[in-house]
């Protein structure tokens, strides 16, 4: 994707791979504030890419990974099946050129071959821009929450 001459390059979505955890470590830490070391990253994307219920994509354009969304499948008691996007997080080079929107369609896609009835996410209060991109891709705000918890280790 190249903002400046106007010029879209063409997106490639795929399944991750734990050679992405560096640039997905990146992505966490410049678009998200999660700045989680990169083994630990390799650790869990590994363990994410075996879990059936979780699926990772990442976004590449040039063959760099410029985005990526991890979804997994939720179930509860209370409710019909759901798919919860756990993080997505676009490169800010590429923003506003449809790289969170194709992710977002993947993870859709995703959910309705597993008979989810909803796709849903939770994003920061303080992530206006989210809440707006959120907004623009036809999800809506249907609760408010605090978030708990309480450390194991």
């Amino acid at each position: 994707m190249n903002k400046g001459n106007g010029m879209r390059q063409q997106i490639v979505i795929r399944g991750a791979a734990v050679s992405d955890a560096a640039r997905i470590q990146r992505l966490n830490r410049d678009a998200l504030g999660y700045d989680y070391p990169v083994d630990k990253t390799a650790l869990r994307l590994a363990e994410l890419i075996e879990n059936p219920d979780c699926r990772v994509f990442v976004a590449l354009a040039d063959d760099l990974v410029v985005g990526y969304v991890q979804a997994n499948g939720y179930r509860a008691t209370y409710g019909d099946p759901a798919v919860n996007v756990m993080g997505l997080a676009v490169d800010e080079s590429v923003r506003g050129e449809g790289v969170g929107r194709a992710l977002m369609e993947y993870v859709e896609a995703w959910g309705r071959d597993g008979h989810a009835d909803e796709v849903r996410h939770n994003s920061e209060a303080q992530r206006v821009g989210a809440h707006e991109f959120y907004r623009s891709i036809g999800y809506a705000l249907n609760k408010m929450q605090a978030r708990f918890g309480k450390p194991l280790r």
